[in-house]
């Protein structure tokens, strides 16, 4: 498997290695399906005893990297970071393969309002579970969305588009009329609850 970790991310591998005090020996990554925006991933510091036989491993010297079978096609030739910017610091996936593409994303002044409001209000508060909320499509005064990561089959799912979603888009943009989930909740690979 093809899989660049920069120096400095490896830097910080060993940094929380050394920490454990040798009980840590691994660092896995995990793919999990995103939405729109396409996978999540999740990295984590594992003992030799949490190693799978099917897992993927990639020898990076001083330590190895496991990866689930599933995972790894999406991680394939990707480059791991560690980044720190204003406000922010960590590891950052870059997959060779881009998010998929939405057809027509929505466009106009009212999607413009809406995807300003899903990504300063709604978003951030939805992200702390691990869930994005994505607009999908404008049709006169309704908008259609879709609830991806620990959003999509959620058992909350609906007291989250009803009693937030919809309540901040309509208190931001009273013109809207209705606010639709278009999600396929079925699929939900890592529900909140």
């Amino acid at each position: 498997m093809e899989l660049t970790i920069t120096e400095r991310a490896q830097d910080v591998v060993r940094s929380f290695m050394e920490k454990s005090e040798g009980e840590l020996r691994a660092l896995r990554i995990t793919a999990h399906p995103g939405g729109v925006g396409g996978p999540r991933f999740e990295l984590s510091l594992v003992s030799d005893s949490d190693r799978a036989e099917s897992d993927v491993q990639v020898d990076m010297g001083e330590f190895l990297v496991l990866v689930s079978q599933q995972s790894a096609d999406r991680l394939e030739g990707a480059t791991i970071d560690y980044v720190e910017r204003v406000n922010e610091s960590g590891f950052e996936i870059r997959p060779t393969r881009s998010a998929p593409k939405v057809e027509g994303p929505p466009q106009g002044e009212l999607a413009t309002k809406v995807k300003e409001v899903l990504d300063a209000q709604v978003n951030p508060a939805v992200s702390a579970h691990g869930g994005e909320i994505v607009l999908m499509d404008v049709k006169g005064t309704e908008i259609f969305i879709q609830m991806a990561g620990g959003c999509q089959g959620c058992a909350l799912s609906r007291m989250t588009l009803k009693q937030g979603v919809e309540r901040m888009v309509r208190q931001a943009i009273p013109e809207i009329t209705a606010v639709h989930d278009v999600t396929d909740h079925t699929s939900g690979d890592n529900p909140f609850y």
